[in-house]
């Protein structure tokens, strides 16, 4: 029925003899409810507080805006979110081509959301409702609250609130801040004090959200706060810009962070510290929420694809303590990890086996790591004020209880189900966190024939600038693979992801990944060249050539012919390759590349 999934239009408000709304949702994403999808979690958490919640996804921009009026004014805010990804790295390869297609619309079909989504949502939104209280989130304002690297301009831009004008936004998960922000609203509106038409005030001492206020009216208690420098200044100086996002990345692993402040022209950028990592109650109740795990009845008859994807896969905890330099989760979804419980999990899992095309699989049993799932300090005050990155990086911490027992408790409760004939894993695999038991237990029983993993280079220095584990452990990883495999009688396959053009990646570190590669008989599929995305270490290093924690001066392959240059090595089994990289490898002298890897003429 159409009035189990939140209004997308008139008509359903209509049918839900609504004559207003309090919240309106505007999404880059066609809306799929579904706890994968952030526009639906969002959109669910109000409506348990008893709001009237619509969504408008992928609106029209172009024309004359009749998706944004067409529902009226909200009795809040509006609220903006460009999608579950940033909506540049959604349009453009690494090469900055455009894509033709895109995941998370129907039929795949590109165009259906603009470049820098959710600052043209802004305009359009404050064009027409300008008294009308604006929030953004999602990934893309997420990664974008602070100066930051746009790859697809070449240039720094300033805070997104800059250019949206936004009254708030909520960075990471965002189930939290939105609701405090609502309750806070409604007690204003409450209050009886506002005329026919005001707005209630938008508050801004809510944790894990961001404003932009005059420096003149900026109150904050110096010994509770970070400065940072200045915009202008890290147009001027790089330097600055990278010592920035060691604080950003320092203050975003502690457990008791600081507020950040950033000056941009005559104002502030004020980041509140974010809220504690979930409790297991508080984010089983996020998943518990009435979903329909389907995409909205208007898609009926169309695949999209990010669905199909997902739409047997359980997620069984949030965060990621890994740390890779490249990888925006852990300043997301944060280092520590919030888990749900068993019976959480095994709820959902039941309700996936009641989808009508459902056929005994279940396509992920995982998390932004697989591994990780209840795994937490021993002692919560050494977190406390612990800034590492990662907890497993470069060496595993002494404090982390790595216990596999709950996760593989998980794993053999849904394979004794019934109605289960197979529950996979297909998240990443950290191999440098692994006990023989779990290794055991993933390889014979939650492996589809492939098991991919990510090693992501072989070079000790790009690695570690990476900050991923060394070759050798990937290499003890594929050892282990192999055996087990034999001793189980499997024939299945060991699928290693890597990335070229990471900064401080070198031609002959190609050239050396490939031979190391070919000697393990790997033929690569799994590649892509490196792509800086906002608020990664990787792509700090990549703007400025610093390494933002030792100040060292970092290689990076910037222009077109160097990238591909250098992503050429991982086809050298390719004949139209080896011509190519002959010319490369003699250019440095290093003939006995040339030799190992395609033979001499």
């Amino acid at each position: 029925m159409l009035t189990d999934f939140l209004p997308t239009t008139k008509k359903e408000l209509e049918l839900r003899g609504w004559d207003y709304v309090d919240v309106i949702l505007f999404s880059g994403d066609a809306y799929i409810d579904h706890p994968s999808f952030g526009t639906a979690v969002i959109g669910r958490t109000l409506e348990a507080m008893g709001l009237r919640v619509a969504i408008v996804p992928q609106p029209d921009w172009r024309g004359d805006h009749r998706d944004f009026t067409k529902l009226g004014k909200p009795r809040l805010f509006f609220a903006i979110s460009a999608g579950s990804m940033d909506s540049m790295v959604n349009h453009y390869t690494a090469n900055r081509r455009l894509r033709s297609d895109d995941a998370y619309t129907p039929e795949g079909r590109a165009g259906m959301r603009p470049d820098y989504c959710t600052i043209t949502y802004a305009k359009i939104i404050r064009q027409h409702f300008p008294d009308v209280p604006l929030v953004i989130g999602g990934i893309e304002a997420s990664m974008r609250r602070l100066t930051h690297y746009d790859y697809w301009s070449d240039k720094l831009m300033p805070s997104i609130l800059v250019d949206t004008q936004a009254d708030l936004l909520i960075y990471g998960m965002g189930e939290k801040p939105v609701r405090a922000l609502a309750e806070r609203m409604l007690a204003d509106a409450g209050h009886g004090t506002l005329d026919a038409g005001q707005y209630p005030s938008v508050p801004h001492d809510i944790p894990q959200t961001a404003y932009l206020i005059d420096n003149g009216q900026l109150i904050i208690d110096s010994e509770k706060a970070v400065r940072l420098h200045s915009h202008e200044e890290c147009l001027r100086d790089k330097r600055k810009y990278a010592e920035n996002f060691r604080l950003i990345e320092e203050q975003s692993n502690v457990l008791e962070a600081k507020t950040l402040l950033q000056e941009v022209g005559r104002r502030s950028i004020v980041v509140n510290p974010p809220y504690p990592p979930m409790t297991t109650e508080e984010i089983d109740a996020s998943f518990d929420l009435p979903y329909q795990r389907v995409p909205h009845p208007k898609y009926k008859g169309k695949t999209i694809p990010a669905y199909e994807m997902i739409k047997t896969s359980v997620n069984l905890h949030r965060g990621c303590f890994g740390g890779c330099a490249f990888c925006t989760i852990s300043a997301h979804q944060g280092k520590h990890i919030a888990s749900r419980s068993k019976q959480s999990i095994m709820k959902e899992v039941e309700a996936i086996s009641k989808l009508p095309d459902f056929k005994g699989y279940l396509s992920d049993l995982g998390g932004p790591s697989a591994n990780m799932y209840q795994m937490e300090g021993k002692d919560k005050s050494l977190c406390q004020r612990c800034k590492r990155a990662s907890c497993i990086q470069p060496n595993i911490c002494k404090n982390l209880n790595a216990d596999f027992a709950p996760l593989l408790d998980i794993y053999r409760s849904v394979n004794a189900l019934p109605y289960i004939k197979k529950a996979f894993v297909g998240s990443g695999v950290r191999y440098d966190l692994l006990s023989e038991e779990y290794a055991r237990e993933l390889i014979e029983h939650h492996v589809s024939g492939r098991l991919k993993v990510a090693p992501e280079h072989t070079s000790p220095k790009v690695l570690k600038l990476m900050r991923k584990p060394s070759f050798e452990h990937f290499q003890q990883f594929a050892r282990l693979f192999e055996r087990v495999n034999r001793a189980a009688g499997l024939n299945q396959q060991l699928i290693p992801y890597f990335i070229s053009s990471h900064p401080g990646c070198t031609i002959e570190d190609m050239a050396e990944l490939a031979v190391k590669t070919k000697q393990m008989n790997f033929h690569l599929e799994q590649v892509q060249d490196f792509t800086p995305t906002p608020m990664t270490l990787s792509t700090v290093m990549y703007y400025s050539g610093l390494n933002p924690y030792t100040m060292e001066p970092v290689y990076v392959a910037r222009n077109k012919e160097d990238k591909l240059a250098q992503r050429q090595f991982f086809f050298w089994y390719k004949p139209e390759a080896k011509e190519g990289i002959r010319r490369a490898l003699n250019r440095i002298k290093r003939a006995d590349l040339v030799a190992a890897l395609i033979g001499r003429k």
